[in-house]
């Protein structure tokens, strides 16, 4: 019985094309006057010395830009970048410069998954600060209480098996009653080698039959056997 499910954002709760042509951009325009701007921050200063650790070598200010840049042009899923990257979507935000993006089908669905019991967990690759902002931000309103906790990087990579493991274990959770949606099959596979349910949103496109993994084009595709003892 499925009691938690578990999804990723990009390609899944929200358009590939959000993510690629309104965040990403926006942080790689104001990232260099964010960080000048801020460098001076607590939180900057100390995700400043992060890059510098990442990239292996002392960065000053200047070179931690031309250094983020790169990873952003590269896609690095690399925790500091994340982390700025949510502090720079925070003030797009703040600004209106844009709203959080949610399919239609993913909102109904989730909110109904959530008034039967069911939990509700995010995992991405962007930090756990720009998940928040973004479900915050949406054209529906504030998502966010509809969610019980947020994964990113920190907990390990999308990839990788031992991740998984992890979330089930913060989650208290037996792996069997856990389900993960995502659009991307190397981090199905994680999830199935760790025990958990998945599916396999595949939003453009036929869904294949034969597939390693149960392909659905959205959220209303999906059927769920869940249990309320919690």
């Amino acid at each position: 019985m499925i009691k938690a499910i578990v999804t990723d954002i990009e390609g899944t709760t929200s358009s590939l094309s959000f993510v690629k042509d309104v965040l990403f951009p926006y942080a790689r325009a104001h990232i260099a006057e964010f960080v000048r701007d801020h460098a001076g921050d607590p939180e900057v200063r100390q995700l400043l010395r992060d890059v510098s650790r990442e990239a292996g070598r002392e960065l000053d200010a200047g070179q931690a830009i031309e250094q983020l840049v790169e990873w952003i042009d590269q896609d690095k899923k690399i925790t500091p970048l994340k982390a700025l990257q949510g502090l720079i979507w925070e003030e797009g935000y703040r600004k209106g410069a844009f709203t959080g993006h949610v399919y239609e089908d993913a909102e109904r669905n989730l909110k109904a998954w959530k008034a039967c019991g069911l939990g509700l967990y995010i995992y991405s690759s962007g930090s756990v600060h720009a998940q928040k902002l973004l479900f915050s931000h949406t054209d529906y309103g504030d998502l966010t209480p509809w969610f019980s906790g947020y994964f990113d990087t920190r907990i390990g990579g999308k990839r990788e098996v031992d991740s998984y493991r992890r979330i089930k274990d913060e989650l208290q959770l037996l792996p069997e009653s856990l389900l993960f949606l995502s659009d991307i099959k190397e981090e199905l596979d994680a999830a199935r080698q760790a025990g958990f349910h998945t599916i396999w949103l595949v939003r453009e496109g036929k869904p294949d039959s034969d597939a390693e993994h149960l392909q659905v084009q959205d959220f209303d595709q999906i059927e769920i056997v869940f249990s309320n003892d919690r």
